[in-house]
């Protein structure tokens, strides 16, 4: 048995050569996981020739990464990505694994399970270990997987106890990026494995990319429109605010699918979770959807005229008011302090 045996394991997924965020995200949170079970955080990644771009999952605590290197996994292709992981998992013996709940994550995290057998929680928003008793048997140092349910109404724990290992997606941008080390290394153990080309179903022919109109990851600030500021002067209000304050628009589901802004922009559960500097919520009621995208923003401005919303139970600082005349108000005091 492997002296990694019973690691924390993360996928690495990479896209032309670059390891995603949503991978270091991973390691990062990996490490907390890991540190409760006194093991070690290792990695699993294919591709071609990106083997230095791996070096950087030391300086984050990954201390193994078993690399599978063939030019025809330079791109993602659902079925030898699915039998290389099931194999590597199969051979190190992980007690967890995690994945991003990206594309690609979740195209094939539940094709391992299912070779494996295995429990598969996803989207998660919070993992933990702790213990868990079932008809009178205690298990010990099991993963906790913490998602919303039910439409977001409910915070669900999943346990799966006698899974083995325990699966879980995490959407990019939930867990934080550690602080990364300089000085930590990462061993990199080139894994062979033969693929037969009938395990190659399809063939990339070309990539069309399509750049995102917004970044609202990297903002510091962010400005975003609830149902509350969906009349044409209220949207332009929370547009003219954030371009004052030099930050980024932001907006709550139902406006994204009222079509009235691009999906780019949607903050929560099924948008962009944020950290920004700066969050200032216009009409913006503060289910625990939206919340579970922005709640961990260093300050948090929220403006309702429902003094009960739920959103000024995690504002910093909130204002009951139509945001139609508190907007104009902070933009002339904005105005008159620079």
């Amino acid at each position: 048995m492997s002296n990694t045996a019973g690691s924390v394991m993360v996928f690495i997924e990479q896209n032309e050569h670059e390891i995603a965020d949503v991978s270091l995200e991973l390691v990062s949170e990996g490490c907390c996981l890991a540190k409760k079970l006194n093991v070690p955080v290792t990695g699993v990644a294919l591709g071609y020739e990106i083997k230095k771009k791996l070096e950087i999952l030391g300086g984050y605590g990954c201390s193994n990464v078993y690399y599978v290197c063939d030019k025809r996994l330079n791109h993602f292709s659902s079925a030898p990505y699915a039998k290389i992981i099931t194999h590597v998992i199969k051979k190190y013996k992980p007690s967890i694994v995690l994945y991003g709940a990206t594309t690609v994550g979740r195209d094939v995290a539940p094709r391992i399970a299912s070779m494996l057998k295995c429990g598969l929680t996803a989207d998660c928003t919070e993992l933990d270990i702790g213990d868990y008793s079932l008809k009178g048997k205690k298990y010990s140092n099991i993963l906790l997987q913490i998602r919303p349910a039910f439409g977001g109404n409910i915070i669900a724990t999943i346990v799966s106890p006698e899974s083995s290992p325990s699966m879980a997606t995490v959407r990019e941008g939930v867990m934080k990026l550690a602080e990364y080390d300089s000085a930590g290394q990462t061993k990199i153990i080139n894994e062979p494995f033969k693929l037969p080309e009938s395990d190659f179903l399809t063939e990339v022919i070309k990539i069309v990319k399509e750049e995102k109109k917004v970044d609202l990851k990297s903002a510091k600030i962010i400005v975003s429109a609830g149902m509350g500021a969906t009349s044409p002067g209220s949207l332009d209000l929370v547009k003219k605010l954030a371009q004052i304050l030099g930050g980024e628009v932001g907006a709550s589901r139902p406006v994204i699918d009222s079509g009235m802004i691009d999906k780019d922009h949607q903050v929560g559960q099924t948008g962009i979770t944020v950290r920004p500097n700066l969050y200032i919520a216009c009409g913006i009621s503060g289910q625990i959807q939206h919340c579970a995208g922005m709640s961990e923003s260093k300050r948090i401005i929220a403006i309702n005229n429902d003094a009960d919303a739920p959103i000024f139970n995690i504002a910093h600082y909130g204002i009951v008011g139509d945001l139609n005349e508190v907007i104009p108000k902070m933009i002339k005091a904005y105005k008159a302090n620079i």
